[in-house]
Parts: structure tokens; sequence; C-alpha cells
């Protein structure tokens, strides 16, 4: 999507020489930063357009309307994780598969905490975000994640789990990587490095796989 170039009109003030509308990266991670403090009905388009920077019809014209424009920030907020985990490579055994599967979701929390905000708003929520977000994020990884499953439980490695079960497995140790000001209660360095976040990743990844694996059919011995 091209950026526009056009001058912004605010209220009180001329026309000539206002700034710029802001690049199509800041307005996307300034209505990220708006959505997941505010949610989605408390960020009015009112107060949108004054955080963003711009002119109070501005969403509409850009984007239609704030529905839209609120699915342009998950997009872009979640697209790259998602590409990233269809990366994983799939010529390893299964359980590893999953275990980085897994990890790369942790460590994609980390890098967008916010993101974590919006999905913990949106889930108690029955509404077409919900379904919008279920259906382009969370329904893809856990296709990514099924055949590995799948034949873990085939081989009596993992018991069979419904779908619903396994993603609250999954998805409730995200916290350990968005939740900063209690995590650092609990002992993590006031600046936690990128390397000791993706350790602290593959560490929540592994114990959350390895009591996934604990549960399968005992094996003869």
């Amino acid at each position: 999507m091209g950026v526009r170039t056009e001058s912004v009109r605010r209220p009180g003030r001329p026309g000539t020489g206002t700034p710029a509308v802001p690049g199509e990266e800041s307005i996307l991670q300034r209505g990220l930063e708006a959505f997941a403090e505010l949610g989605y009905d408390r960020a009015s388009a009112r107060e949108l357009a004054r955080r963003l920077g711009v002119s109070h019809n501005f969403i509409n014209d850009r984007y239609g309307s704030k529905a839209a424009f609120w699915r342009a920030v998950m997009d872009h907020a979640l697209g790259p994780q998602v590409e990233s985990l269809l990366q994983a490579d799939s010529g390893i055994d299964d359980a590893e598969r999953l275990r980085r599967i897994v990890t790369g979701f942790y460590r994609a929390a980390a890098d967008t905490p916010l993101i974590g905000r919006v999905f913990v708003d949106e889930s108690s929520r029955d509404t077409e975000r919900l379904d919008y977000l279920y259906e382009r994020f969370i329904a893809p990884t856990l296709q990514l994640m099924t055949p590995s499953i799948e034949r873990l439980v085939a081989f009596g490695r993992m018991a069979p789990i419904p779908k619903d079960v396994l993603f609250f497995a999954v998805i409730p140790p995200v916290a350990g990587m968005v939740e900063g000001p209690l995590a650092r209660r609990l002992g993590r360095p006031e600046s936690a490095s990128s390397q000791q976040l993706t350790d602290t990743a593959e560490a929540l990844a592994t114990l959350v796989v390895n009591g996934l694996l604990a549960t399968g059919a005992p094996r003869d011995r």
C-alpha cells in the first residue's frame, strides 16, 4: 500500500506548511499501540486520528472504515510472524518440529508484545474481529502443527488431544514472553537481551512440548 504525501489539516491551524501524513509503517504501528491500550471500542475514530497525527476523516478516506484499519494493523503486525512459522523445517523429527514451531510463536510474541494484549482483549468477545484473527492467524498456526501431532499420536508418543485443549496448553505460556513487569518481579533482568528472550522462548516451548509428549501411551519395554 503506497504512502500518500498530502498535508494534514488540524483544527485551528492553517493548511499551509502542515506536516505530511506519517509513513504507512508509522501509521500502522501507532494504530497497534492504540488498539492494544484502549481496545477496539474505546479507540474511537477521533482518538485514533489524534494519535496518528492525521485529520479526523483520514482513516475512512485511506482504509474505508475503522474495522478495515484494524484489519490492516493486524495484517501488518502478524503477517511476518505467520510467514516465519511457515518456514519451519519439515525434514526433522516431529517432536523437534513441534518444539520449533512453538518456540517461534513465543519468540514472535516477545518481539510484538502489543499483539498479546489485542489477542487477550479480542478472545473474550464473539465478534467478526475474532473470526478474522482465527481464520487468518490462529487456524493456520494450528494447521501447521497438525501433521506432526497426528504422527506423534499415531506412534503413541502423544495422547489424542482436542483442539481447544491443545490451543490452551500452548497459548497461556506466552504470558511469559509478554508480561514484562511481572517477569521482572520474578527475576528476569530489567533489560533482557535478544538472546535471553530467545532462551526463554526455547525453555517455555521445551516445557510445553515435553508436557504434551508425556501424555503419550506407554511404550512396550
